[in-house]
C-alpha cells in the first residue's frame, strides 16, 4: 500500500531529480522569476559563458527599484539596473514584464496573475517572499544569489528537505479582519521563528473561505514565521481563479491539468511533523509594536511592560524595540499618532486589498500623506475602472504605479529617519522603510483607519454601515 501523503510529500516527489545520503535533493524547477537584483547571477553566466538553460521557464519582471511616480526620476544606479534586466532578456531570450509593460508588477503579483503560477509547480525567485505562490497550490521558495545562477544554467536547485507542519484555522472571521491578521496573529502566539525548517500547509475552514487574494496574503508572510514556504492545497476556489488567465491552460489541456490538480491535497490520514490550530473568532484586528513582525497585538492592547517579563534576553529586547520604535510600555497601541501612511507591497496590493482600503476612505479625510502603489500594473488599470484611484486621491492619498516601492526603500520611496508609518508591507525590521524609519504593519483597512483618525485605530467602527 502506498504511504498517505501531505500535500508537501507530493510536490516535493513530483520534481525530485536525485537525492544525496545527508537528504539533499536536486529538483527540477517549473518556473523561475527573475527581477532587477539578478543581474549578479547572469553576470555569472556570462563570464562563464553558459546559455540560459529553459529561456521559455524564465521570467523576468521589474519591481525592486523601478519608479512608481512619474515625478521620479531614477537614479542613475537605477536605470542601469533596469536596463541590464532589459539586456540580459533580449540576450537569453526570456520573457520580460518590464518596465512600461502593461504584465508590469510585483513578481508575487504578477506571476500568478498571469496564470504563469500553477497548482503542482515548483517555484523559485531571488526573493524570500516566493512562498506568495504557494496559495496555488504550488512549492514556491526563494533563492540566494549563487542559486539563481544554478537555475538559469540548469533549471535545477539544491534543496535540504524541510519538515511538514500544518496549521488550521477554523471558524468564521469577525468584520474587518482577514488574512493580514490570521497571519500577524499566529507569528505573534508561536514566534518569529515557530515554523523553521517546516513547509506550511495552511488548513481549516477559515483558510477555505478566504480568497486568492487572502490566500497569498498568509502564503506570502509564512517566511516571517521562520519557514521555507507556505501552501493552500489548490481547490474550486483556485481553479475559478485561475480560468482564463493569459499563461493558464486552456482547453483540452484545462480539463486534464484540473484532474491533476485535484489530486493536489494532504491524504486524510496523512501525518505531519506538527499540526497546529487556532480559532479564527479570537483572532482581532492586529498590529505591530516593535521591530519583528512577532512583534504584534490586537489593536485593542497594550504596549508590553519589558518589566513584568521575568525572561531577561526577551525583557532587553522588548526594551530595544519600543525604545527604536519610540513607544512608551504600558500605554495603549490605539491612539499612537502616525506621520504617514503606505497601502502597496506583494503582500497587500492587489485588487480585494484596494477595495478594503477604499472600502474605509471613500468619503473620509486622511489626516496624514500617504502612498497607494497597486501590485501589478493590471490592478492599477482595474482599481482604476472601478473608480478606486479617484477614492484614493479624494481622501488625500497619493496614488501611483506598480513596484516594490516603500515596502523596501530600493527606489528611493522611503519613511525618513524617526518618522512612524502604517504600511500594509511584511517586514517592520530596523530600517526596512529607510534609516531610522518606525514601521507598523497591519492590513489594508487598519492603514486605511489610520490615514482618516492620523492615529493607529481600530478600523471596526469605521466599517459599520459600510461594506467590509
Amino acid at each position: 500500500m502506498t504511504q498517505p501523503s501531505t500535500l508537501f510529500d507530493k510536490l516535493w516527489s513530483d520534481h525530485v531529480i536525485l537525492e544525496r545520503p545527508d537528504g539533499t535533493a536536486l529538483l527540477w524547477v517549473d518556473r523561475h522569476f527573475v527581477h532587477e537584483g539578478s543581474h549578479h547571477a547572469f553576470a555569472k553566466l556570462d563570464d562563464r559563458g553558459l546559455p540560459l538553460a529553459q529561456p521559455d521557464l524564465t521570467t523576468g519582471i521589474a519591481d525592486h527599484y523601478v519608479p512608481v511616480r512619474s515625478s521620479v526620476t531614477p537614479m542613475r544606479e537605477i536605470a542601469y539596473m533596469l536596463d541590464t534586466l532589459q539586456r540580459n532578456a533580449k540576450t537569453h531570450r526570456f520573457r520580460l514584464f518590464g518596465q512600461g509593460d502593461r504584465r508590469q508588477g510585483i513578481v508575487h503579483v504578477a506571476g500568478p496573475e498571469q496564470g504563469l503560477t500553477l497548482p503542482g509547480t515548483l517555484v523559485v525567485c531571488g526573493d524570500s517572499h516566493t512562498a506568495t505562490h504557494g496559495a496555488l497550490g504550488a512549492y514556491g521558495f526563494g533563492i540566494g544569489a549563487t542559486e539563481v545562477a544554478h537555475v538559469l544554467a540548469t533549471q535545477t536547485v539544491w534543496q535540504h528537505r524541510p519538515r511538514s507542519m500544518r496549521l488550521r484555522i477554523d471558524g468564521t472571521l469577525g468584520p474587518g479582519v482577514g488574512a493580514k491578521d490570521i497571519a500577524l496573529n499566529w507569528i505573534a502566539r508561536l514566534g518569529s521563528d515557530a515554523g523553521h525548517d517546516h513547509a506550511i500547509e495552511y488548513a481549516g475552514s477559515a483558510v477555505q473561505s478566504l480568497s486568492m487574494e487572502g490566500r497569498m496574503t498568509l502564503c506570502n508572510l509564512t517566511i516571517e514565521g521562520g519557514a521555507r514556504t507556505g501552501m493552500v492545497a489548490p481547490d474550486e476556489t483556485t481553479f475559478a481563479w485561475l480560468k482564463g488567465r493569459p499563461y493558464a491552460p486552456s482547453g483540452d489541456d484545462w480539463d486534464q491539468a484540473l484532474e491533476r490538480w485535484a489530486a493536489l491535497c494532504s491524504d486524510a490520514d496523512a501525518v505531519f511533523d506538527r499540526e497546529e490550530r487556532l480559532e479564527a473568532a479570537d483572532i482581532a484586528p492586529v498590529v505591530t509594536w516593535g521591530t519583528s513582525p512577532e512583534d504584534a497585538l490586537p489593536i485593542t492592547a497594550t504596549l508590553p511592560d519589558p518589566g513584568a517579563v521575568a525572561e531577561p534576553s526577551r525583557a532587553k529586547r522588548i526594551t530595544a524595540a519600543l525604545d527604536y520604535m519610540g513607544l512608551t510600555p504600558g500605554r495603549p497601541l490605539a491612539g499612537t499618532p502616525v506621520d504617514q501612511v503606505f497601502i502597496g507591497s506583494c503582500t497587500n496590493a492587489r485588487i480585494e486589498d484596494l477595495r478594503a482600503a477604499a472600502s474605509v476612505l471613500a468619503g473620509r479625510t486622511a489626516k496624514v500623506p500617504g502612498l497607494v502603489s497597486p501590485g501589478s500594473q493590471a490592478v492599477k488599470i482595474q482599481a482604476e475602472q472601478e473608480g478606486l484611484d479617484r477614492i484614493f486621491e479624494a481622501a488625500g492619498l497619493e496614488w501611483a504605479s506598480a513596484g516594490c516601492s516603500m515596502c523596501v526603500g530600493m527606489n528611493g520611496d522611503r519613511v525618513a529617519p524617526g518618522k512612524r508609518c502604517a504600511s500594509t508591507t511584511n517586514r517592520n525590521f530596523r530600517g526596512r522603510q529607510g534609516p531610522g524609519a518606525r514601521t507598523h504593519l497591519m492590513s489594508p483597512a487598519m492603514v486605511a483607519a489610520a490615514a482618516v483618525t492620523g492615529t493607529l485605530a481600530d478600523v471596526r467602527p469605521l466599517l459599520q454601515g459600510r461594506a467590509a
